[in-house]
């Protein structure tokens, strides 16, 4: 899992926040703009540099829960 922005639309508090995401789905949408969808359930088309974003806290939770591997070996997910 990789944290990445979303691009915002107005949706409220999730256009604050990197959220998880598989790195396949991220790369998929960065060749052919396919939408992505976060671990807490937002669906956007990434385009922003996640650096520059806090973690979704509720993105935070679900991939801290799931354990080691629960990602399987897709990647793995920051603070930052």
């Amino acid at each position: 899992m990789e944290p990445t922005p979303q691009t915002s639309h107005g949706d409220g508090d999730h256009e604050r926040f990197a959220h998880y995401v598989q790195k396949d789905k991220i790369m998929a949408s960065a060749l052919d703009g396919t939408p992505v969808v976060a671990l807490c359930g937002k669906v956007w088309v990434p385009g922003r540099d996640p650096k520059k974003y806090p973690v979704c806290p509720m993105c935070k939770e679900i991939y801290e829960s799931m354990g080691a591997g629960g990602d399987d070996g897709k990647g793995k997910g920051g603070d930052k």
